[in-house]
């Protein structure tokens, strides 16, 4: 057995397998007999986005519904279609059987991203309390301000490097506002998700453990926290979690309300930063976007959705199905992870027509898939458009240009992005 988490136990690590799918991968077959061996692909193997893309759309043309051998086997779709489909039915394409490629090993289940409803519902409802627009129109100040401080850091000196120098310092205050911990505690989850994260993409599984046990006991202690002392439900996460009932009606699990605010605590520590480098890299060489949108703040808004669909942060999220199901022709059954290709779907040119191009205010931009879909959409996609469009903001008025000064390096499975980016800047 795998160590257990606040004396809950977990299962054994899945690193001893493949699987093998229950119907014949015609399609996947047929790309290796052409040659094409998808396990050591770009798509599956390499961290280069241009790459990576590159692979997302032959396979969308010939194996939009791929089977890889990696990370113990699962299906990879990559058309819009498909993947917008299966988010949508959170009935059929459920998430408490596996829901991230590569999986945790310890096999641990965090509300509400490895739950299906009945369960999952009393989680979401409790953190979109806290994220009504009356909030979130109040934190905006409070947002920028860290956001004018921490980058003023890198600006005034005129270099820094966007990502491990500020996205992460600026992530956690964000969170930190949201959940209102106490303020000495957003250095503190800076430096421990970042070396979680490094463990993380590094496959260190005593260092995921060492640092995943930093959030829990964060998360811990909010919520003794908050049961000693409640605060409105409205205001805050922990406080609102207290409130919900289970579909049996009986109050949450401890174990799972600690977990569900340590799922909260990692997810929003993550996709920022790299969507934060990728935007920082891309104002670098558009000057002409980065220009229009200084000139123009009431634009950054509708840039930030453009963003996200263009650099989506996680390649998927994964489900199974409940029930045998047909995709593009290829059969599927229950048990068998499906990655849902969130990064493909958005570049789907069927859908997003020039889907490599920035394009402010795109018609059918509402339909992107950035924050996922469905029932398992993004639980804090407006907190994250508001941190966003701050940090966007900010840096525009806090220069009058800037580039990228150095080598880029970027993230491992199961994100996409860049998680390094050095740059030089011009004050203003």
């Amino acid at each position: 057995m795998a160590a257990a988490v606040a004396g809950h136990p977990v299962p054994a690590a899945e690193t001893s397998y493949v699987r093998t799918p229950t119907s014949p991968p015609t399609a996947t077959e047929a790309l290796r007999a052409s040659g094409f061996e998808i396990d050591t692909s770009q798509a599956v193997v390499s961290n280069d986005p241009s790459e990576i893309y590159e692979e997302y759309d032959m396979l969308r043309a010939r194996c939009p519904v791929a089977w890889v051998n990696k990370h113990n086997g699962y299906w990879m779709l990559t058309r819009y279609e498909d993947i917008n489909a299966a988010a949508k039915d959170s009935s059929t394409y459920i998430s408490s059987v596996h829901a991230v490629v590569p999986s945790d090993p310890r096999g641990i289940r965090r509300p509400p991203l490895t739950f299906d409803a009945p369960a999952h519902t009393p989680y979401r409802t409790a953190l979109d309390r806290t994220l009504k627009p009356a909030r979130l129109k109040r934190l905006e100040n409070i947002l920028s301000e860290h956001a004018t401080r921490e980058l003023r850091v890198l600006t005034q000196r005129g270099e820094g490097n966007i990502c491990t120098e500020f996205a992460g310092v600026y992530s956690a205050w964000v969170e930190t506002e949201w959940l209102n911990l106490d303020s000495e505690i957003a250095p503190l989850l800076a430096d421990n998700a970042r070396e979680w994260v490094g463990a993380w993409r590094t496959q260190d599984w005593d260092k995921v453990k060492k640092y995943s046990d930093g959030f829990y006991d964060i998360a811990r202690d909010l919520l003794r926290a908050r049961r000693a002392e409640p605060r409105n439900a409205e205001e805050d996460p922990a406080s609102s979690l207290l409130l919900e009932r289970g579909p049996d009606g009986k109050p949450l699990e401890e174990f799972h309300l600690i977990g569900c605010l340590r799922q909260s605590l990692v997810v929003a520590m993550i996709a920022p930063t790299i969507l934060i480098g990728n935007v920082s890299k891309h104002l670098s060489y558009d000057k002409e976007l980065q220009n229009k949108l200084r000139a123009d703040p009431s634009l950054v808004p509708a840039a930030v959705e453009e963003f996200v669909r263009l650099y989506t942060p996680y390649r998927s999220f994964s489900r199974t199905v409940a029930t045998p199901q047909t995709i593009a022709g290829q059969t599927v059954a229950p048990g068998e992870p499906i990655a849902l290709t969130y990064t493909a779907a958005n570049r789907d040119p069927t859908q997003f027509p020039d889907p490599t191009a920035f394009i402010l205010n795109r018609e059918n931009i509402a339909s992107h898939l950035g924050f996922g879909k469905g029932r398992h959409r993004c639980a804090g996609v407006n907190l994250a458009r508001l941190a966003m469009a701050v940090f966007i903001r900010t840096l525009l008025e806090q220069t009058t240009d800037f580039e990228i000064s150095g080598e880029l390096e970027f993230a491992r499975m199961p994100e996409m992005g860049i998680i390094s980016c050095p740059m030089k800047f011009v004050a203003s």
